[in-house]
């Protein structure tokens, strides 16, 4: 690799030639084999353009991403399955509901068939019985021991 090259320049005004000569040095002096990289601007255009997917702060935290969509893959799949849960349990306190009224409907239905008055009065209608109020009270028998 040739570190300078010789320029051949005709001698037409010896200004001219210093000035020429002092700028091909001073290019010299600049440039080098590794020139920085060029840093990337992050605008709207480089993210919806999917060129921020190729900078090197994005590959280094690749981890960090799959880790993060796995996180809400779960949090959505958890969230679904809640609210299955608490739909199901919505319709079991319902349905809860509606047996404990028909159990307390059917209660009252049979204590108020059973009342002695009511079986007394339907015994009077249907004239099967000879069962009747008493008239006397209850006598107690006392058996000595």
């Amino acid at each position: 690799m040739k570190e300078e090259e010789e320029i051949i320049v005709e001698p037409q005004e010896d200004d001219s030639k210093k000035a020429l000569e002092e700028t091909i040095k001073k290019i010299k002096e600049t440039a080098s084999e590794e020139d920085p990289r060029p840093s990337q601007q992050v605008n709207l255009r480089t993210i919806l353009g999917g060129d921020i997917l190729t900078a090197e702060m994005v590959r280094s935290q690749i981890w960090l991403f799959v880790l993060i969509v796995a996180f809400t893959i779960v949090y959505v799949a958890f969230r679904y399955q809640c609210q299955q849960d608490m739909q199901a349990i919505d319709k079991l306190e319902t349905e809860l509901k509606d047996a404990k009224n028909k159990a307390l409907a059917a209660s009252s239905t049979l204590t108020e068939k059973c009342r002695e008055s009511h079986v007394l009065e339907i015994l009077k209608q249907n004239k099967d019985s000879l069962l009747h109020i008493a008239d006397q009270p209850p006598y107690i028998i006392q058996i000595p021991e």
